[in-house]
C-alpha cells in the first residue's frame, strides 16, 4: 500500500483518544530548559549535492584514529581487526537477521550466538554466558539487578576502580529499583578498601579488573568476604583481550562477570554500537538476564540449537522478567565471534602479550620525562599519568601536534583529578608512534 500522511483531522481524531488537547501535552513531563523553541538553526531546504560537500568539510576536520599515534582508552580500545572480520559480517543472511523467535528458521543465528556464549565463558572462567547485551555499562547495571534478585538483599558496593559511566549506568539502573548504591570516589590502589564496607546487608560486591585506572586487582580476598556475608563478586572488565593475560575472573571466585565485547571484533565506530558480555555460575543461569542458546538433537539425531532461555519481550512478563533489555547485539556478537576463531586460543594470548609489551615500553619512555609519573605498579595496555599540568590542556596541545595521546581522566569522572592521564597502548602502536608521544609529552609538559 502506499504512504498517505496524517492530515489535521486525522491528528485531532487521535489525540481525542488519547486525552489530550494538542501534540504539546506530550511533552509536558520534558523540562521546559530542554525544549526547543522554533526551528533548529538550519537551512530549510538543500540539494543533496551541497549537503554532501558541507558534510565531508566537516569531517574532514575530525582527527582518524588510524591517521595519527593513537594511545585513547578508557573503556573503547583500538586493536587490529581483520578484513575477514567484515567481510563475514556482510554477507546479507547475517547483516539483515533478525532476534530467532522461530528456532526451526533461525539455525544459523543461533549457532553464531551458541559459539559466541562459549567463546565469552572460556575467556571469563565461568560455566554459561548469555547472548549478549547492549554494552558493558548495562550489562554492569543488569547484573546489580540480577544480585539482588539471587541474595534478596538491596545494598550494592562499587569499587573505586569502577568506571565511572559504568557506576553511572548502574545508579540509574538502581534508582528505579529501590537499589542502595554504596559508591566511593575514584582512587587509585583503594580496591581492597572495599572489604571494610561488606557486611550481611550486602547484595553484591562490584569490581573491575584491570580497573579504569588500568591496575591489575586481586579479586579472591574480595570474593572470599563477600561469600563469607552471602553477598555475590559481580567482576568487571573494559578491555577483552585483557582476559587472555590475567588469572580469569572466574577463576577467583567471581559469581557474574560482565564487560565490554568491543576490543575484539568491533572498530571504535565514532562510540558504538559496542557488545555487552555477561557470564555466571551455571546455579545462576535462571536469574541472568538476556537470552541463553542450547544445542540439542532434533527427532532424526542432527544437531540443531534452540532459545533454552528467553527474556520478557517474548513472553510480555513485565515484572517477573530478568531483565527490560529487548534486544541484542546480534551483529556485534557476531564480529567478535569471527575475530576469537581468527585467533584462536594462541593467537588471542599472542595477542594480549603483545600488548602489554608494547605497553611496558609507553610507560617506560614516560617514566623518563621529568613533569610526568607512571602511577602503576601493575597494568595490562593501559596506565595512569600524573601530570604537572592539567591532562585536558595537555591533550589538547598533544592533538595539535598531531598525536591523540590519551584520555583525561577528569573528563569521564566529572572533573575529578585533573592532573592524571589515562594512555592506552596497543598492538597497532609501533615505536615510532610511542617515542613520538614521547617527545611531544616532553616538549608539551616544559
Amino acid at each position: 500500500m502506499r504512504y498517505l500522511s496524517l492530515n489535521d483531522r486525522d491528528r485531532a481524531a487521535m489525540l481525542d483518544v488519547i486525552g489530550v488537547k494538542s501534540i504539546d501535552d506530550l511533552f509536558l513531563d520534558v523540562p521546559e530548559a530542554a525544549r526547543l523553541n522554533g526551528l533548529i538553526d538550519l537551512p530549510k531546504k538543500q540539494s543533496e549535492q551541497s549537503v554532501e560537500r558541507y558534510m565531508s568539510r566537516l569531517s574532514n576536520k575530525s582527527v582518524s584514529a588510524s591517521s595519527v599515534p593513537f594511545f585513547c582508552g578508557a573503556g573503547a580500545y583500538k586493536h587490529h581487526i581483520p578484513a575477514t572480520v567484515d567481510h563475514l559480517i556482510q554477507r546479507s543472511e547475517f547483516l539483515t537477521a533478525y532476534t530467532p523467535y522461530q528456532p526451526e528458521i533461525s539455525q544459523g543465528t543461533l549457532q553464531t550466538l551458541f559459539e559466541f556464549q562459549t567463546q565469552v565463558a572460556l575467556l571469563t572462567g565461568m560455566e554459561v554466558a548469555n547472548a549478549s547485551m547492549y554494552d558493558g555499562s548495562t550489562a554492569c547495571a543488569e547484573a546489580v539487578v540480577m544480585a539482588r534478585r539471587v541474595t534478596r538483599k538491596t545494598k550494592a558496593i562499587l569499587a573505586p576502580g569502577l568506571h565511572p559511566q559504568y557506576a553511572a549506568a548502574t545508579q540509574t539502573l538502581a534508582k528505579t529499583l529501590d537499589i542502595q548504591i554504596n559508591e566511593v570516589t575514584p582512587e587509585m590502589g583503594a580496591d581492597q578498601g572495599v572489604l571494610d564496607l561488606i557486611n550481611d546487608d550486602t547484595a553484591c560486591v562490584v569490581v573491575q579488573s584491570p580497573n579504569v585506572f588500568g591496575e591489575i586487582v586481586d579479586l579472591a580476598p574480595i570474593a572470599e568476604k563477600a561469600h563469607a556475608h552471602k553477598a555475590l563478586l559481580i567482576a568487571v572488565f573494559t578491555e577483552p583481550v585483557a582476559l587472555a593475560a590475567i588469572t580469569p575472573p572466574g577463576e577467583q571466585g567471581a559469581d557474574i562477570v560482565v564487560g565490554e565485547g568491543q576490543g575484539l571484533g568491533v572498530g571504535l565506530n565514532f562510540g558504538g554500537p559496542h557488545v555487552g558480555l555477561f557470564a555466571c555460575r551455571e546455579k545462576l543461569v535462571r536469574q541472568m538476564p538476556g537470552r541463553v542458546c542450547g544445542e540439542t538433537v532434533d527427532a532424526n539425531g542432527e544437531r540443531g540449537y534452540v532459545l533454552t532461555l528467553s527474556t520478557r519481550e517474548q513472553h510480555i512478563r513485565r515484572e517477573k522478567a530478568t531483565s527490560n533489555i529487548c534486544t541484542n547485539s546480534g551483529l556485534c556478537c557476531l564480529a567478535f565471534t569471527i575475530h576469537m576463531s581468527l585467533l584462536g586460543d594462541a593467537g588471542i594470548k599472542q595477542l594480549a602479550t603483545l600488548n602489554h609489551e608494547n605497553a611496558c615500553h609507553m610507560a617506560d619512555i614516560i617514566d623518563g620525562i621529568k613533569s610526568a609519573e607512571v602511577l602503576n605498579d601493575t597494568f595490562f595496555n593501559e596506565f595512569t599519568v600524573k601530570l604537572n599540568k592539567p591532562a585536558a590542556e595537555v591533550v589538547e596541545a598533544l592533538a595539535a601536534k598531531d598525536i591523540l595521546g590519551g584520555v583525561p581522566f577528569s573528563r569521564i569522572s566529572g572533573g575529578q583529578h585533573e592532573d592524571l592521564l589515562l594512555v592506552c597502548v596497543t598492538e597497532v602502536v609501533t615505536d615510532e608512534d610511542m617515542h613520538a608521544f614521547g617527545y611531544a609529552l616532553e616538549e608539551v609538559l616544559g
